[in-house]
């Protein structure tokens, strides 16, 4: 499903050249779920943003079902974006003046879905999330846990094909955190979602079948969860 190869982010200053990500390379499979994980600046949310098509490398090659994003023009790329990719912020960034509905079913707009069958997407997605009851208030009125579950449900409302979560957890409590984490693993699990997940929680990645281990901007380990976080702390 993806490929990167010799992925590198960098940003010059005057004289003063920052590289981001240096040479990232790694493929993921149909049905994985993967967390990269790595300090804070070892480019791990730079790098999300790129598979998401929100932020452009400098060099290198990205292929997203087959078709090669570096060199595809900026209508295209914000279409695979739109058909393809649920994305999960750790700050929700859902719209504060739209309802717990509002907010699930604007994707759809965006896709230009009928009004009937937007309907019934956003009630199945209501009830599978437990949220019917919620469906009419707004942003500040939930909890963090609430907003984050909204969050979830209005990156699956378009069926995505991967989804990519930026520390989902990172504002939640622990309890909420992981109602929040099992609902992601739910969806890969038995829905078949490619997830990639980028987080500081060593918990949470162990949700992940992988993790891809960053450090300054280079791949430092990468393979089956349990073997990385036991290499971690030998």
């Amino acid at each position: 499903m993806i490929s990167v190869r010799n992925l590198t982010k960098s940003y010059s200053q005057g004289l003063r050249k920052t590289t981001i990500l240096d040479e990232v390379s790694f493929d993921v499979r149909e049905g994985e779920f993967v967390s990269v994980m790595g300090p804070s600046g070892s480019g791990k949310s730079t790098l999300l943003h790129i598979l998401g098509m929100l932020d452009e490398p400098t060099s290198g090659s990205y292929t997203f079902l087959g078709e090669p994003v570096h060199k595809i023009n900026d209508r295209r790329s914000a279409e695979l974006h739109r058909e393809h990719i649920g994305f999960i912020f750790q700050a929700y960034h859902l719209l504060d003046d739209l309802t717990v509905y509002e907010n699930i079913e604007t994707p759809l707009l965006y896709k230009k879905v009928k009004r009937s069958e937007r309907q019934g997407i956003v009630a199945d997605i209501l009830d599978r999330f437990n949220l019917v009851a919620k469906k009419d208030l707004f942003p500040n009125q939930l909890s963090g846990g609430q907003q984050q579950i909204v969050g979830v449900a209005r990156a699956l409302v378009i069926r995505p094909t991967l989804i990519l979560a930026d520390e989902p957890t990172g504002n939640l409590h622990s309890s909420q955190g992981d109602v929040v984490m099992d609902l992601i693993r739910t969806l890969n699990a038995e829905d078949g979602v490619t997830v990639i997940q980028v987080t500081h929680n060593e918990t949470y990645a162990g949700y992940g079948s992988r993790i891809v281990q960053l450090l300054d901007g280079r791949v430092t380990d990468d393979g089956p969860a349990e073997s990385v976080q036991d290499r971690a702390l030998a």
